[in-house]
């Protein structure tokens, strides 16, 4: 039985996940005394269980193409089409906003965005706000098989940047752990997604328990608990408390979550290197040191910059007040990185304590360099950004020692060359993207701001952005429909990346 379920369409096996995820918030209404949202969640898992069933045993003997466009179509499908099928319970257990609305919110959950409609966490039951959190932590979790069971082998999603081609177009280092060798090499991308998809989602589920336990020693409330911890792990930055600093958890809350965050900035702190069968040395991950960098120099930065301030207007200079100024640049600035979008309940009284406005257009950078390859963080990734480092420095050396020779091994010079090669194509169609999201905007009536804002927010899937990196925050419910459409677009296009949409366009893909 099992067997035969995982050899159907990977979008109707998403489908059944779908409809078993809906007695979750249909089993807690009822608990929470929703029983109007409870009734509405049963009734889309027995409507869409019936479909998908029905669905199943049409497709279950029909031959499938094993290329490899048939798999970027299952992810171009899963967030474009499976968004509708979640859509439904949403748009009928709140019945006070349009199906277009219902959908954005989907889309921007399931892609991990986190761009609400609804900002006022007062207007959502429960159920739907642990129906969002659940869409994005799911969300987060296809993102972590797809990546290396589909876009690894295809040397896309940052991958790309790394991989040595040997055979024509394939990845030859996209191996997840030990004894797992020859997956990458033979293996039917269908049987890649369930050994994959095993292999990690006890992982997955295990780290999510894990921060959920913590917040809730913490101090904070079990059900907030539970969506802050989906919410990190996913980096989708779902609150139904309006984010962290709405919690009752405190510091010891965000420390916490400042730990898990550490997951979206490499894959090597969930799985072994794709190219050693040992386990590295976390350190020795250039992901992880490129983070640490740019997190300790900004927090410094973000730091000194408060101290001066204060100093400046003749505050009251302690301990206390520089600590939690501190903390709260170091917070903020790691969320952003990884495209969580938490901010800490600190940010507030630190730019209180330095008198300066919001930082805007630093943590808008932040969200655009991401998290780690593989991970669930969005943005250009950091791997893109080391090659492009490494590749500037041999540049920086060639102008002092015309005729040296760059070392360092055969895996920086590839990162040197090709790598950096690869991640400057990318930066290129990011860049054009941008350009075309906002004219797009532009078209729909948004001014430059607004478009740029909402640009950057969907692209690098950071969806606070719109609340904080602007004085007065951005209302997404009141942009027209077709601004929507864009928005949706957008988001769908910053989780894919556009050189998969490249690749799907692609005609030797096709023929593959």
């Amino acid at each position: 039985m099992l067997t035969q379920i995982t050899k159907l369409p990977l979008l109707v096996i998403l489908m059944g996940i779908s409809v078993l995820a809906m007695l979750l918030p249909a089993g807690f209404a009822w608990t929470a005394a929703e029983y109007y949202e409870g009734r509405v969640f049963l009734y889309g898992a027995l409507l869409f269980g019936f479909l998908t069933f029905f669905l199943a045993i049409a497709m279950a003997d029909r031959p499938r193409s094993t290329r490899h466009r048939r798999h970027l179509m299952a992810l171009l499908g899963l967030f474009v089409l499976l968004p509708i099928m979640l859509a439904v319970p949403f748009h009928q257990a709140l019945r006070t906003t349009t199906f277009l609305n219902a959908y954005v919110e989907m889309v921007s959950a399931l892609t991990t965005t986190g761009l609400t409609l609804f900002p006022d966490p007062d207007r959502l039951p429960k159920s739907l706000h642990l129906w969002r959190a659940l869409v994005g932590w799911m969300g987060g979790f296809f993102i972590w098989v797809g990546a290396i069971a589909i876009l690894a082998p295809m040397a896309l999603g940052g991958f790309e940047v790394r991989t040595r081609f040997g055979a024509r177009g394939s990845a030859l280092d996209t191996r997840l752990g030990a004894g797992h060798s020859q997956i990458t090499r033979v293996a039917d991308f269908s049987d890649r997604i369930r050994t994959y998809g095993v292999r990690l989602l006890p992982i997955y589920t295990g780290l999510t328990t894990a921060l959920w336990i913590g917040l809730v020693v913490a101090g904070e409330t079990p059900f907030v608990g539970l969506v802050h911890a989906m919410s990190t792990l996913a980096t989708s930055g779902i609150s139904p408390v309006g984010g962290v600093s709405g919690g009752v958890a405190g510091f010891g809350g965000e420390v916490m979550i400042a730990v898990f965050l550490a997951f979206a900035i490499s894959r090597q702190t969930f799985a072994s290197d794709m190219q050693h069968s040992e386990t590295p040395s976390l350190w020795r991950d250039p992901e992880i040191r490129l983070a640490s960098v740019l997190v300790v120099s900004l927090t410094g930065f973000l730091f000194l910059r408060h101290w001066i301030g204060a100093y400046e207007v003749d505050e009251e200079l302690n301990l206390v007040a520089g600590l939690t100024s501190l903390w709260g640049s170091f917070f903020t600035v790691l969320s952003f990185l990884t495209t969580a979008g938490f901010e800490s309940q600190a940010w507030e009284a630190s730019r209180n304590w330095s008198g300066l406005e919001t930082p805007g257009l630093l943590l808008m950078g932040l969200a655009l360099i991401g998290g780690g390859v593989a991970t669930t963080a969005g943005g250009a990734k950091l791997m893109r950004v080391y090659a492009l480092y490494l590749h500037g420095l041999r540049e920086m050396e060639k102008l002092v020692h015309p005729s040296s020779i760059g070392g360092a091994g055969t895996e920086a010079r590839h990162l040197r060359g090709r790598g950096a090669y690869m991640a400057w194509v990318f930066f290129m169609l990011m860049a054009l993207s941008v350009a075309l999201i906002m004219a797009l905007f532009a078209l729909t009536g948004q001014d430059f701001e607004s478009a740029m804002i909402l640009t950057i927010a969907s692209l690098t899937t950071t969806g606070p952005v719109v609340e904080v990196a602007v004085a007065e925050p951005l209302s997404v419910v009141d942009l027209s429909d077709p601004a929507k459409l864009v928005l949706a677009g957008a988001m769908i296009l910053g989780r894919l990346e556009t050189l998969a949409i490249i690749a799907l366009l692609s005609p030797e893909i096709w023929r593959r």
